[in-house]
């Protein structure tokens, strides 16, 4: 599938160049001589991002809870919290992964890493009947998943693009929209076959085989010092501002607010599309294929939303799509027709815009310097409202019996990050003009 994609993307990138070159430390353009076309990295982002956290521990865990629950004897509650721990812990993980990819370089931490996540959702499997024991090792899941976030793919195209920085992640996330699709279907499929111990084996089996050949074969950073292990932290040519001065910044502290609201109602509404849509007599199968719309749209529009961010002012197009899943919440809730089916759809738009924007506005609002650290507090934020917004939903089904006060809390969460995404006032980090369909070198100032 790599080669596939890649050879497409080369194509398009003999017509979209856009590459942002890297300075060395004698000034010249530094990159991977077999990297020249940096489509091939975007291609492997499409592969990796395909099983990368999202798809295979988040966006499963609705598949996952009534089945744990019933064979566990537990409330939905208590399972949803320990997958809501799991998103928690990643969180609070991801800037210190930042910051090593910041220092290391992506492969030196990512490589050694994507089989500790592999084993960790292996031994899910290995639960015992105590709450404790299963939240342990959620939790475990949780921290390892962090090296296989959206995290080292968007760190590597914002360095290898520039002007078509948006369309390059854009193409890149469609590997999430495609995750949603497929994961949760081979979920459901490996739960009716193996039980729900013997999927979380097989979507471990599947996320190192997949990730592991994309980051080895296609993932590179433009600065050749980093493909030679070498450290950058002492000395980094691109623009930007370290993640001491950017937490001093309003646009920092406006960003964290606008993912963590978006975080809570995008992802705790989409965490609950198929319990919510079987408690309405829909069954297992239709309500996973319902939630595989969701993922179809987020597929489609990411490309768009990345084009859009390239000619648009992007705050303005991020209040656009947060506020298109408004109609969708009542929707989705009503389980009859085709209501859910397009609720779901539109609440694909905003999560196919979502982790784009997390790292277009970090380049745009903060530059490239500490980029893994910055990004991955921001993108902190989204799983920490993330986090939230999946367990407010059970604990609102456990005391009410019904998921609506919840809904119309992520109703509120959305306007809330559309009004916040427009304070952000103009980029501090505008796009460079492109030289050249090769990599050139270019004045630093």
């Amino acid at each position: 599938m790599t080669n596939l994609v890649g050879r497409t993307l080369y194509r398009l990138g003999e017509r979209l160049p856009g590459q942002v070159s890297m300075l060395g430390e004698d000034g010249c353009a530094a990159r991977v001589a077999r990297f020249a076309n940096p489509w091939r990295v975007v291609a492997g982002a499409v592969a990796g991002l395909t099983v990368c956290n999202g798809p295979v521990l988040f966006f499963t865990s609705g598949v996952f809870l009534k089945p744990i629950a019933a064979d566990m004897h537990w409330q939905r509650s208590t399972v949803s919290f320990a997958l809501s721990l799991a998103t928690l812990l990643s969180a609070l993980a991801t800037p210190i992964l930042g910051r090593m990819m910041d220092r290391w370089g992506i492969r030196a931490v990512s490589l050694p890493g994507l089989p500790v996540f592999a084993a960790s959702l292996g031994m899910l499997a290995l639960s015992p009947g105590s709450p404790a024991a299963f939240i342990i090792l959620a939790a475990l899941a949780g921290v390892a998943s962090t090296v296989q976030a959206p995290l080292p793919y968007a760190k590597a195209i914002s360095a290898w693009f520039d002007d078509r920085r948006g369309l390059a992640l854009g193409i890149a996330m469609t590997g999430v929209g495609l995750g949603a699709i497929i994961v949760p279907q081979i979920a459901r499929a490996l739960i009716e076959r193996v039980g729900w111990r013997g999927a979380y084996v097989g979507l471990g089996a599947l996320t190192l085989a997949v990730a592991f050949s994309a980051v080895k074969l296609t993932i590179r950073e433009p600065d050749a010092r980093v493909e030679r292990g070498q450290a950058r932290a002492t000395l980094d040519p691109r623009p930007g501002v370290t993640a001491r001065e950017a937490a001093r910044s309003a646009q920092f502290w406006l960003m964290a607010g606008v993912f963590l609201l978006a975080g809570a109602a995008i992802m705790g509404a989409n965490a609950h599309i198929v319990p919510l849509l079987t408690d309405r007599g829909l069954t297992p199968v239709a309500a996973t294929g319902i939630f595989g719309v969701m993922g179809l749209s987020t597929l489609v529009v990411r490309p768009f939303v990345g084009l859009l961010l390239d000619r648009f002012f992007a705050p303005q197009v991020a209040a656009a799509f947060f506020l298109a899943p408004l109609a969708g919440l009542p929707l989705l809730a009503s389980g009859s027709g085709l209501s859910p089916a397009i609720g779901a759809a539109l609440l694909g738009l905003a999560l196919g815009a979502e982790i784009d924007l997390i790292a277009f506005l970090t380049t745009r609002y903060l530059g490239q310097r500490a980029f893994g650290e910055i990004y991955g507090y921001l993108f902190m934020a989204f799983l920490l409202g993330s986090s939230v917004g999946g367990f407010s939903a059970d604990v609102s089904f456990d005391r009410l019996g019904s998921y609506t006060p919840a809904l119309i809390g992520y109703a509120g969460a959305l306007v809330g990050a559309a009004f916040l995404v427009n304070r952000l006032g103009p980029y501090v980090y505008q796009p460079q003009p492109l030289i050249g369909p090769e990599l050139a070198p270019r004045p630093t100032g």
